[in-house]
This record gives C-alpha cells, sequence and structure tokens, in this order.
C-alpha cells in the first residue's frame, strides 16, 4: 500500500477551500484501496487585520476584486451549485458576514490532538457557508466543539487563554514565506505543492503519478 502525506494549507472562511476538500475526498475514496493518506490542516488568514463587527460579504468582495456586487452574488451562486453537487451545505454562503478566523484556526489545532482536526475544519465550513454564523464568535465555535463529540469545556479553556497561537502564527509565516500566496494549496509527501481547488480526476492522475515517482 502506498502511503501518502497531505498537507493542506487554507482557511475557514474560503469556500474553495472547502470545495477543494471535498473533491480531494472524492480522489482518495476511489484510491483507498491501494492507497493510504494522512491528512494535516494548516492555518492561512485571508483577513487577518479583521477585528471588530463583520461586512456583509457580497460588498466586501466587490471591494476586494474591484468587482460589483452582482458579479460578486452570481460567482457565489456558481460556487452554490458546485457544493450542493459535492454534498456542502453553503445554503446561506451570500448572507455570511466577513470575520476573523484567528480563534477557529487555534481550536483546529487543539481538535487535531483529540484526532478530530478533519472533523472540526468541516463542522466550520458548515457554520460559516450554510448557517452564515460567526467563526469568531467562541460560542459558535464552543457548539460546533460540542457537536463534534469533544469537551466544550477544554475548548474553551483554549479560547480563553493564548494556547496553540504561536502556533498558528508560525504556521502563516512558514506557508507565507514558502510563496503560498492563496488557498487552497495542498503539499503532496513534503515536495509537491498542488493549488486550487482540483477536480477529482485532476487528483487521481496527480497522486497515481506522485506516488509512482516515490516508489
Amino acid at each position: 500500500m502506498s502511503k501518502i502525506q497531505i498537507d493542506i494549507v487554507s482557511d475557514i472562511a474560503c469556500p474553495w477551500c472547502a470545495i477543494g476538500y471535498a473533491r480531494l475526498e472524492q480522489a482518495m475514496e476511489r484510491l483507498a484501496p491501494e492507497y493510504e493518506f494522512t491528512i494535516q490542516w494548516h492555518a492561512f488568514e485571508l483577513n487577518p487585520d479583521h477585528t471588530g463587527q463583520g461586512e456583509p460579504i457580497l460588498p466586501a468582495l466587490a471591494r476586494k476584486y474591484g468587482r460589483s456586487e452582482e458579479e460578486m452574488r452570481e460567482n457565489q451562486s456558481r460556487m452554490m451549485a458546485i457544493a450542493a453537487d459535492l454534498g456542502l451545505n453553503f445554503e446561506k454562503i451570500q448572507q455570511r458576514f466577513t470575520c476573523n478566523t484567528f480563534d477557529a484556526h487555534r481550536l483546529v489545532k487543539w481538535a487535531g490532538e483529540q484526532g478530530r482536526q478533519t472533523a472540526m475544519k468541516q463542522a466550520l465550513f458548515e457554520v460559516y457557508f450554510g448557517k452564515a454564523m460567526d467563526v469568531s464568535d467562541h460560542s459558535v465555535l464552543l457548539n460546533c466543539v460540542a457537536a463534534l463529540g469533544l469537551d466544550p469545556a477544554k475548548a474553551r479553556q483554549v479560547l480563553d487563554s493564548d494556547q496553540y497561537a504561536a502556533m498558528v502564527r508560525e504556521e502563516e509565516a512558514t506557508y507565507q514565506q514558502a510563496g503560498v500566496t492563496s488557498v487552497p494549496a495542498f503539499i503532496i509527501n513534503n515536495k509537491y505543492l498542488i493549488s486550487g481547488a482540483q477536480e477529482p480526476d485532476a487528483w487521481v492522475q496527480a497522486l497515481q503519478e506522485i506516488s509512482a515517482e516515490s516508489a
């Protein structure tokens, strides 16, 4: 059995990160009989300086990309359709607000130590894109923890402290210095970088080729 390590650099506020992982997951399921995958998530913040009250996402995106709100609405609608085909809930992607994701990244690190890192990441994608909840709100984060069957009291201790803060900042700096400027970014076997939300067929081919080269 071939072993493949996949390090995923992503932000909870990035819809293509959710789509990209769902597509990768389909590819991994197709390859599962012959391949063993190890997944590790790493922090990236699209809006690291965000503080205070969030802004409605459509005008925020329009300003960021120099496009109209209508164009941004159409773009988000296309993502909703893609997500639905993948079984992802993006129902309220257009109603969400911008928010800071630093504490959410800290909880992903904590959940990783409980063996639930991917599950935590997916829960955060669900509440942000599917329910338009504020993933900087500690009560929202603790509800995600409880839904996964993890200990909300221990998670609250993390959030009320600076645990994992240095780890998150170090990761962000490491990948920025390595040249990662957009997410999702996937590093395969600590050697190959694949950027963007690739289709499952492309993933299958890429992973097979990488495995053959590494053999």
